[in-house]
Order: structure tokens, then sequence, then C-alpha cells
């Protein structure tokens, strides 16, 4: 098939292109960088530059590609400060990519005869804080978040309403984990912080934590792109932890020691409510649909391994 991958220099296209090469479909990978067309063609895709906040750029780069699939990757996530309370700040470009981005790829889609598309979503902060420690795709969004994520909160509805929802496409959106694994989120900017003993652990960190190896997250998307009916995915590992546990075996596998720990009306002037909550309710997401009906299966089931492998 011939697949056009917007964002393709992000975190999970770095891995999703060389799976898409390597199973022998016809790539085309899209940047922000001219610098980066050089990486895409070194990776075997066909290398472009595309802003996926313009219109007629999408809509000149599908028409060149001529895909039987758009895979939507694009984000800003480079952007993030690690500041709770500057969070939908820290997310604003991503938002737009995530509603304009989107909305202009669907358009490029349907123009061009695009039938199959799959984008990026999330799943963690979302879930409904109420109930059960895991969640599926059938429970609701938190109904009530807090001021600081309610834009991100828009802009994820957004990309998973207009995905499988626009009359013609068979949309996936593919909730992802928190990643970890080469110098992604958890492994990366989080374990730094750990190292400095910068992060700690927040009102016993009950909170429930899903997370995802980058390679797995690429891994499912490939199973998206080729099979699966359309439709809203948990793409995680298949072990949602307390947060605490989470952050304690991290410290450990990056060397650094235990994380402190903090009451949670100690923290709040510091990391603002949803920093709170972020260490104290969130729930985790189950995974059992992906490997149902993607017939995909993580190569990381554990970050309890996975963290000390990444």
């Amino acid at each position: 098939m011939r697949v056009f991958v917007a964002g393709a220099t992000g975190a999970v296209g770095r891995s999703l292109i060389p799976l898409l090469v390597e199973a022998g479909h016809e790539v085309t990978g899209t940047t922000r960088s001219e610098s980066k067309v050089a990486q895409l063609r070194a990776a075997g895709a066909d290398g472009v530059v595309m802003d996926g906040l313009d219109a007629d750029s999408v809509m000149s780069a599908v028409r060149a590609a001529r895909p039987d699939v758009i895979v939507h990757q694009a984000s800003a996530l480079s952007d993030q400060t690690g500041n709770p309370k500057r969070f939908d700040r820290d997310f604003a470009v991503t938002n737009r990519l995530r509603i304009e981005g989107t909305d202009h790829l669907l358009a490029a889609a349907r123009e061009n005869g695009v039938t199959r598309f799959v984008a990026q979503s999330y799943t963690g902060w979302t879930n409904a804080r109420s109930g059960g420690p895991v969640k599926t795709e059938e429970d609701p969004f938190v109904a009530n978040p807090e001021s600081a994520c309610r834009e991100t909160l828009r802009g994820i509805q957004h990309v998973e309403r207009v995905t499988t929802g626009t009359p013609g496409i068979d949309g996936l959106a593919l909730r992802y984990a928190n990643f970890y694994g080469r110098g992604t989120g958890m492994t990366g900017a989080i374990a730094d912080l750990l190292r400095r003993r910068k992060l700690p652990i927040v009102g016993g960190g009950t909170a429930v934590w899903s997370v995802i190896h980058i390679d797995d997250a690429a891994g499912a998307t490939l199973a998206a792109i080729e099979g699966g009916a359309p439709g809203i995915y948990n793409i995680t590992d298949d072990d949602p932890a307390p947060a605490g546990e989470m952050l304690t075996t991290l410290a450990a596998a990056v060397g650094a020691k235990p994380p402190r720990r903090l009451p949670a009306w100690l923290a709040k002037p510091l990391i603002g409510e949803f920093g709170v909550a972020f260490m104290t309710s969130l729930r985790g997401s189950s995974n059992a649909k992906a490997k149902r009906e993607l017939g995909w299966k993580p190569g990381h089931p554990s970050w309890r391994q996975g963290f000390y492998t990444a």
C-alpha cells in the first residue's frame, strides 16, 4: 500500500517508518523541517516538507503522494515545559494540529479518494476518575477536567470524533498511553527529573498510570494501518499500576535515588489541581480491545522490565 505519514519524524513516526518499509509499503513521510527530509529518505521513505496547519500545503502533499492510507502523527510535543499548571499552553500547537490539522488531512483524504485514516489520540488523564482502576474505550472521558487541561481534552475529543465520524472514512483513533523508550517522556524528561530529585511522589502516588514502549506504539499503528475495524483503541502495555510504584521503579532503572514524597496539600500550590490529580486520582487503561481486534500485543508487556531495557 501507499502510506502517507503526517508527522513522520515525531516519536511514533521514527519507529513506524522502518516498520512500514520492512513490510513492503510505499511510504511518504512529512516533516516541518527541510533538514529532516534526508532522515526520512535514509529510512526508506519519500520525505516531503508540509505545514500541517496550512490546508493548501496538506492538500498538495496528499495529492502528490496518492496514498491508500493516511496516518496522522503530527504533534509539537517538544514544546512542553513539564509544568502541569501550563498544560494547555504547552499543548497549544499540538491541539491545533489535533483540530485544524486533522480537518485538513480528512479534507485531503476525501478529495483524493483515501478511505482509511489512522490518527493519534491519547489515554491516561482523560479517563473518568471514578469507579474501577482500569478503563476501556467504552468508559467516558473525565466529566469536569481541571482548568489547566480543558483545551487539550477538547482537542483529543475532536480528533476522535472526526476520525471515526466522517462519512466515507474508515477511521481508527489510537489512544496511546504515555511513551517510554529512546528518550521519550518517561525515560527522557521524567527520568531526568528523577535523577535530579525534582519529581516527588505526591499524595502517596495512588493514581493509576498506563504506559507504552514507543516501539510497541509503532507496532500497533502498523496493525491499524493493515487491518482492524474502524473505531477507538487503547494502545498501552499490559500493566497499569500506581504512579508511586512506577516512579520508584523508573528511578531505580535509571540509577536515581528513590523519589522524595510530598503531601498533596503542600504540592498543590506548586503543581496545581491537575498536577495533584495526575499523581493521586487518574485511572489506567485496558489494551484488551487492541489485542483482540488488531491482532497486536506489546513486545514489552510490562514497564517493570521495560524501563530497564529502554
